[in-house]
């Protein structure tokens, strides 16, 4: 990290602006003990060599997350990227890229977005799909909004309570600025983990303004969508999938096939680290009869006057375009650093070798099942699952510290979203896991079991 040095004059200015006398005031909510032991123990007129091998002792004692085998998930993935990603997507010209409005001088990050939409209509199998969603989340809450302009007089937005609980929160977010939208959350099978379709039928009137649901959900269990679509269909209502873990795509049918309108989901799983939190990579994908609603932009393909291939914006409907409230959505950034990222993974895995990690990840993930089921330790549901899954416990909290200790994160107290899950734990196996690793998993969990 750079040092940007302060005067005393600047220091006091700061203080005054947020309204208190003392830089240490920032932290007095902190307990006095714990300020005092937090304090640097070092000698006055030490040269700065002497200061940065001090520190860099001091950090060795912190234990970094590459010291931990994981087996989170919930919505963010670890899987392997290949140093190619790294190295195009770390290009200088590609680092400065913002929204290209001169598409004749913006033809390379064009390019991109436009692959980058390309594949996603492939692994979706829908017909268009746009660039410029900043998550997963967010995407999701755009197909509402989305399908509440092509049906503006319906007023019931279904959300399945196996969404993500955060998307569930973006969503409602959303949709709090709007009148006359009532949300209803439809309850899961407590033995298979799926959306409950009676549910759905229940609330599929006239009213319906859409139904969204996990592909995979939220348990990593696989949604019928095609039964949901259908009832959906038949309200005149709209489906929207989510998908959180984009890999699966590449095994299961896709969204199309089973009659979904709008797919949407997150793409960190294909060539982006996990960097505390963020940055993710939104993706949507949709029917044509949508493509004048959707928000973002488009990047389309058409020749120059010499004939040659050229890119251009399409469509763009945006409030920097003075369109204000008229604008179809108020995104105004460009994700394209991260579609390169995806894309670029996407063209080098290729179909095939998409396939055989989506494989490789569905026989590590069945096979951890198997072994902890063999050890007392059951799936909490039934249903079909592609790389994650629930698993009961006896405590949760306990269960987690005991793998911890042995430096092994196991998973997550789904307890804390879902209280009626209470003693259960969600597990995510990808290929960056190994015979060995699941084999430790199990030893750790099984003592507390």
């Amino acid at each position: 990290m750079r040092f940007f040095p302060h005067t005393s004059d600047d220091i006091s200015s700061m203080l005054k602006t947020i309204g208190i006398d003392s830089i240490d005031a920032l932290s007095a909510h902190v307990s006095p003990d714990l300020r005092a032991s937090a304090r640097l123990k070092l000698a006055p007129g030490r040269a700065e060599s002497e200061v940065a091998a001090a520190i860099s002792s001091l950090a060795k004692g912190n234990l970094g997350a590459e010291g931990f085998t994981s087996f989170l998930g919930g919505g963010y993935y670890r899987h392997y990227i290949p140093a190619a990603v790294r190295a195009i997507a770390s290009r200088a010209e590609f680092g400065t890229c913002y929204t290209p409005y001169q598409a004749e001088a913006s033809q390379g990050s064009l390019q991109a977005i436009f692959e980058f939409q390309t594949l996603i209509c492939q692994l979706t199998g829908l017909d268009v799909a746009n660039a410029s969603m900043y998550d997963g989340a967010s995407a999701a809450a755009e197909a509402i909004l989305m399908a509440r302009r092509m049906n503006p007089k319906r007023k019931t937005v279904a959300l399945s309570r196996t969404l993500w609980p955060d998307y569930r929160t973006a969503i409602r977010t959303y949709l709090s600025a709007l009148e006359g939208v009532e949300v209803v959350e439809l309850p899961f099978n407590a033995e298979s983990g799926t959306t409950d379709l009676g549910e759905v039928r229940r609330i599929a009137d006239h009213n319906l303004l859409c139904v969204a649901a996990g592909y995979p959900n939220v348990f990593g269990v696989i949604e019928p969508l095609l039964q949901i679509a259908a009832i959906t269909r038949e309200a005149g209502g709209a489906l929207i999938s989510a998908t959180a873990e984009p890999l699966a795509l590449a095994l299961l049918k896709t969204p199309a096939e089973l009659g979904v309108d709008v797919a949407v989901g997150e793409g960190q799983s294909f060539g982006l680290p996990l960097e505390f939190g963020g940055p993710g990579v939104g993706f949507m994908a949709a029917r044509s009869a949508y493509l004048r609603q959707m928000p973002g932009r488009l990047v389309g393909q058409t020749r120059d006057r010499d004939g040659r291939r050229a890119f251009c914006l399409t469509l763009a409907a945006r409030e920097q375009h003075i369109r204000r409230e008229k604008a179809t959505s108020n995104i105004c950034t460009n994700h394209s650093l991260c579609a390169l990222a995806v894309a670029t993974y996407l063209a080098l895995m290729g179909r095939r070798g998409l396939r055989e990690v989506a494989a490789h990840n569905l026989e590590l993930a069945h096979a951890a099942a198997l072994a902890l089921a063999s050890r007392g330790l059951p799936r909490r549901f039934s249903g079909a699952f592609f790389n994650e899954f629930a698993v009961d416990v006896k405590d949760a909290g306990s269960a987690l510290a005991a793998a911890e200790r042995k430096q092994i994160l196991a998973g997550i107290d789904l307890g804390r979203d879902y209280p009626e899950l209470r003693g259960s734990l969600l597990l995510s196996v990808t290929e960056m896991n190994n015979e060995g690793e699941i084999t430790a998993l199990c030893d750790s969990i099984a003592e507390e079991a």
